[in-house]
């Protein structure tokens, strides 16, 4: 009977630290809270993560020596996933709502402190919006896109974008802290956002979240109308729709996406 390969368990234990990079904070970890979750000594994690840092999957904070995963380690699992990318793979779905509602559609992705207008189906009606056209941007929170995406945010990505983004929100005139939380209790609680806020004059929008198997959001789908057209007898057709679309999109999106981490590359697809 042949031997094991001694290679096996090195290759084990550089998955095993990646798989523990996956579930650290945005900005990363120390290397002893990896290797206690991966069960190595320090010594042995540190030199794990020197060979990815040399194969440019893993990138470090010098300044606070904390290790997280590389935009080229994305890049590589994206090449591995679906090559359409999000857009279209998501087209599709708005022209489907688009022509069952004869309202226009929007898909928003976040970027950064930001809901980015990643494509958008125009309707027969005339409408203004937050982010305008493709490629446009608006805040975190304002507009129901933006708000929907807020909302579902894990908790500690959440608050971080409120303290950030309050300022901003304000802007708008009837925002305050306990105004926005109160309204991202409700959209988790209704699993969609949309109210009429009176921001746009004659103007109204429904949103609900694209999440992936993990339940983060990776889009949002939202209807842009105007007021008349989104009233209490016509909202639950609206969401119902909206939201049988995104249970058959979560799914089907690559979590690696380029677009999910620059939109701003995505846009500049053909």
């Amino acid at each position: 009977m042949s031997s094991p390969d001694p290679g096996t368990g090195a290759v084990s234990r550089v998955f095993a630290v990646l798989r523990a990079l996956t579930q650290v904070p945005p900005g990363g970890a120390r290397v002893t809270h990896l290797a206690q979750q991966v069960g190595l000594t320090q010594a042995t994690t540190h030199r794990l993560l020197q060979s990815l840092l040399a194969e440019g999957m893993v990138e470090q904070d010098e300044r606070h020596k904390l290790y997280r995963l590389s935009v080229d380690f994305f890049a590589l699992a994206a090449q591995a996933g679906q090559t359409g990318g999000l857009r279209a793979l998501c087209r599709p779905a708005l022209l489907r709502l688009c022509a069952s509602l004869g309202d226009t559609i929007f898909l928003l992705v976040r970027s950064g402190f930001d809901a980015v207008c990643l494509d958008r189906a125009e309707g027969p009606v005339p409408i203004r919006s937050f982010t305008g056209d493709i490629g446009g941007r608006v805040a975190l929170g304002v507009g129901q896109g933006a708000l929907a995406l807020l909302a579902y945010l894990p908790e500690e990505e959440r608050e971080e974008v409120i303290r950030f983004n309050l300022s901003r929100v304000r802007e708008f005139g009837v925002y305050d802290e306990v105004y926005l939380r109160t309204e991202i209790e409700r959209v988790r609680q209704l699993g969609y956002a949309g109210r009429n806020t009176g921001l746009l004059d004659g103007m109204a929008g429904v949103a609900v979240p694209v999440l992936d198997a993990l339940g983060r959001p990776v889009a949002a789908l939202s209807v842009g109308t105007i007021a008349d057209r989104l009233n209490p007898e016509r909202l639950p057709t609206v969401v119902a729709l909206l939201q049988r679309e995104a249970a058959q999109l979560g799914p089907r999106i690559n979590p690696f996406d380029p677009g999910l981490r620059r939109p701003a590359q995505s846009l500049a697809e053909p």
